[in-house]
């Protein structure tokens, strides 16, 4: 499995301030889901940072990552999860971009650094993209794993009202 860890990305995709973001972009992976798409596509999707208007397609779905506390003061070390909350959007002229949902330590409620796991950020994406293109794709078979309930109050994607875990949750 392939995973990088992010806190803060900086334009050249380092990390920096960590554990004061309740969100992620990961403009770097965007050559990785131009090769996953580019087999279905002839036309070039572009990956379009800071632009969380003029979306006319939105899709809130869940990858998985690792995180782990940046309270230096904390016992907790981290944990891993399998629902992290994740809103891809798309826009005209073959635009797209994805946010990743931070989480919480439950120990202190501090903002977690998240170690993605690239490749199912990239599945996933690639996935939405090629249905929004109108590509008949077969869906993912995932196999539903047993882990520990997941908190909301801890869910920066369920404070936004994007995580599908939600009890309440309606988003087209």
């Amino acid at each position: 499995m392939v995973e990088k860890t992010y806190s803060k990305l900086s334009r050249a995709g380092e990390a920096s301030n960590e554990g004061k973001n309740t969100s992620f972009m990961f403009p770097e992976l965007h050559e990785d889901i131009e090769n996953a798409i580019s087999h279905n596509l002839t036309v070039k999707w572009v990956f379009r940072s800071k632009d969380d208007r003029n979306a006319h397609r939105e899709y809130s779905t869940h990858v998985m990552g690792r995180f782990r506390c940046t309270n230096r003061s904390c016992d907790m070390s981290g944990w891993a999860s399998k629902k992290v909350a994740i809103l891809i959007r798309g826009y005209a002229s073959n635009g797209y971009n994805a946010v990743v949902f931070n989480q919480r330590c439950k120990t202190c409620d501090t903002l977690g650094s998240l170690t993605l796991d690239e490749k199912s950020y990239i599945e996933r994406v690639a996935y939405r993209i090629q249905k929004w293109a109108g590509v008949e794709v077969e869906q993912p078979h995932y196999v539903s794993k047993k882990g520990l309930p997941h908190r909301q109050e801890l869910c920066e994607g369920c404070k936004r009202g994007i995580c599908r875990q939600m009890s309440d949750w309606e988003h087209n």
